[in-house]
């Protein structure tokens, strides 16, 4: 199941989201064929992006989060719309370690240009680099939890609990957030147990009586396709592909996000400029 339920907590003053993205992540580790490690690094990212999509207002919004691991520590990067979907990718090499490098990330919420935060990586751990993102990039007090359980290829259970502390908190409000991130050391292993509805009641029921909670869907959803690459192909020039054709006998495009390959002929060129 892929949900996220958002509300309101602590008399407004906390933004609460839950997340159950057991599905997306295994779509993400089906698509990519990749380890555990791997899988595990780039759900948990996957999961962080959804609740960013997820709080995204305009009918263009897109944000994306991409990691660049020092000395070889990998890479990867998420990207979702206001509709949820959500695609992504991690270098497998390097066995699902993201540390010592940056996160940025892009927020583009139909305002005059797009807003683009970084921070330096703190750990190996997504949830407390997203913490630290959010603290030295928005200077907004956050908790994350967020984690994927995998028996090899099968992802378990994923999902996460964000609480974001509001402008104009209260002290109670702030030792609510902290007590509840503490009690979350096993966020996915709660998941697997109880669902994400589940997890919500457990931690959040006395709190939510009587809030409307918003629930939305995420999937995993590339936006490529062949039109928009022959799009692309287009802004190269008849020359330039001519040129490529005679080198390599084919222009291929690989899409990094579904990985799928795009490849054009040589009547496929003399199509496209027609």
């Amino acid at each position: 199941m892929n949900r996220l339920y958002k509300t309101l907590i602590c008399n407004k003053q906390v933004s609460l989201t839950v997340a159950e993205t057991t599905d997306l992540v295994q779509r993400a580790r089906d698509i990519h064929g990749l380890s555990p490690a791997a899988a595990k690094a780039l759900g948990e990212l996957l999961t962080c992006g959804a609740y960013m999509s997820g709080c995204l207002k305009s009918e263009k919004g897109a944000v994306s989060i991409t990691i660049k691991g020092a000395n070889g520590a990998g890479s990867a990067s998420v990207s979702g719309d206001v509709n949820l979907h959500m695609r992504g990718y991690i270098d497998g090499s390097a066995g699902g370690k993201l540390e010592g490098g940056f996160m940025t990330v892009i927020k583009d919420d139909g305002f005059f240009r797009p807003f683009t935060g970084a921070c330096e990586l703190v750990s190996d751990d997504v949830s407390q680099n997203l913490e630290h993102y959010f603290d030295i990039s928005e200077q907004i007090p956050t908790k994350v939890r967020v984690g994927a359980l995998f028996d090899g290829k099968n992802c378990l259970a994923a999902g996460g609990v964000v609480m974001q502390l509001l402008p104009g908190h209260s002290g109670e409000a702030v030792a609510f957030v902290e007590g509840k991130a503490a009690e979350m050391y096993d966020i996915a292993s709660e998941i697997k147990s109880l669902g994400g509805e589940g997890v919500l009641n457990k931690y959040f029921g006395n709190e939510i009586k009587g809030a409307h909670v918003y629930i939305t869907e995420p999937e995993y959803k590339c936006n490529c396709s062949r039109e928009k690459i022959s799009s692309i192909l287009l802004t190269m020039g008849r020359v330039e592909l001519e040129n490529i054709l005679k080198e390599q006998g084919e222009i291929s495009v690989h899409c990094h996000y579904c990985n799928t390959d795009y490849k054009f002929g040589a009547e496929d060129i003399e199509k496209l400029f027609k």
